[in-house]
């Protein structure tokens, strides 16, 4: 009695056929195990078959492809060929997945055995453990460790000069022999700084780290200044930008949320101009925006936010210092895309201080009333506006 072949055998049967069609420039594989004829895209040949498959360019041409047979299904060892050159190999499972150890070779012109350019273990198709790259020189390219369901637990990568160039760490060494991670992510008893380079030899980083957690980052200007700067904090992180000759640019305040909750809030964060000077500060409190300043360059306040109970309570001043507007306004719903409301009465001031104009609002945000005052502080105009914009003297 004969079975439907499964899925993976299936899938198995199509990538065979597809490597032994005609393209343009290349022979016709032609395949055998045991010295007999076999056609993978036709399971009638390989049925019940064990043994190692070759396909080979033509009659006579260099081997392209060795495939393991088991009982007429395509598992075990599979190797890849270019100029009669072994590039590339695996193994798979009856599932039709990769299985087991895997390696890969660059291939020059000359014919002579490729250099390895990575190694790593699969288990149903997921990489475990440890996993390493090469330079096609030779140098080591890069090294991470997997977990059992193949997430990423830990890397470092290299440089062709062999210079480290990024490091994650995990709580734990893991990549041992390839890198001594134990010294560099600081589980060796005590904090460990590690410089990260380019490909021109240049140090672009900075990291620290212990028991590897890492507790500082830096990145580096071209000239070796700090570009930014990253610090662990008891509660939180600091960030902080800079300008490649030094000058303080951004700074911002995280703050870890408590208990079991993941993530972190952000509870500062300030701007400052080329000069250094500071521009521009917001503050948060449990994760909810609370004030917002900003600054002219002569060091007077220039704008003041507060937001509290639902409105947007702001100030406006004159490069002076002096009050130049304050006023509120209506939280939108933000799930609605909802626009503030201007609320409660506004007002303009001049550079004396003094009171030039008054706009008063309902609870519906609509303007109802506007007053006008003149540079001695007397009333010019005391308007009262209706809904359709149309406005009536007060008093007349």
């Amino acid at each position: 009695m004969r079975f439907p072949l499964p899925f993976a055998a299936i899938r198995l049967a199509l990538a065979a056929a597809a490597a032994v069609m005609t393209t343009p420039g290349l022979a016709v594989q032609v395949c055998d195990l045991d010295g007999q004829h076999v056609n993978p895209a036709n399971g009638a040949t390989t049925q019940g078959k064990s043994g190692l498959m070759r396909c080979r360019e033509g009659e006579s041409g260099p081997v392209v492809r060795e495939q393991e047979l088991q009982n007429g299904r395509f598992v075990g060892i599979v190797r890849y060929y270019r100029n009669g050159v072994l590039e590339r190999e695996h193994r798979v499972n009856e599932k039709g997945n990769r299985d087991g150890l895997a390696r890969e070779w660059n291939i020059g012109d000359s014919g002579a055995p490729g250099t390895l350019v990575r190694e790593e273990t699969l288990r149903n198709g997921s990489t475990v453990g440890l996993a390493r790259s090469w330079y096609p020189t030779g140098p080591l390219r890069r090294a991470s460790f997997h977990a059992d369901d193949g997430a990423e637990q830990a890397y470092a990568e290299f440089t062709r000069e062999g210079q480290l160039a990024q490091l994650r760490c995990a709580p734990r060494p893991l990549l041992a022999p390839a890198f001594d991670d134990r010294a560099a992510c600081g589980h060796g008893g005590r904090s460990s700084t590690v410089v990260l380079y380019g490909g021109k030899g240049q140090a672009t980083g900075r990291v620290v780290y212990e028991r590897g957690e890492r507790q500082s980052f830096e990145t580096l200007w071209e000239n070796g200044a700090v570009r930014e700067r990253v610090e662990k904090t008891t509660d939180g992180s600091i960030e902080r930008r800079f300008a490649a000759d030094g000058v303080l640019r951004h700074e911002a305040r995280w703050a870890a949320l408590p208990g079991e909750r993941a993530g972190r809030v952000k509870t500062l964060e300030q701007e400052y101009h080329e000069s250094g000077k500071l521009v521009l500060e917001r503050r948060w409190r449990d994760g909810t925006l609370v004030s917002e300043a900003r600054w002219y360059l002569n060091g007077q306040p220039k704008e003041r936010i507060e937001h509290v109970e639902g409105q947007r309570r702001e100030q406006r001043f004159h490069d002076d210092g002096s009050k130049a507007f304050e006023g509120a306004w209506l939280a939108g719903d933000p799930r609605r895309r909802g626009v503030d409301l201007p609320t409660g009465t506004h007002r303009h001031f001049d550079v004396g201080g003094r009171v030039r104009a008054e706009l008063v609002h309902d609870e519906r945000g609509r303007l109802t009333r506007e007053r006008e005052f003149d540079a001695n502080g007397q009333l010019v105009r005391d308007d009262e506006v209706f809904e359709d914009g149309s406005r009536k003297a007060v008093g007349r």
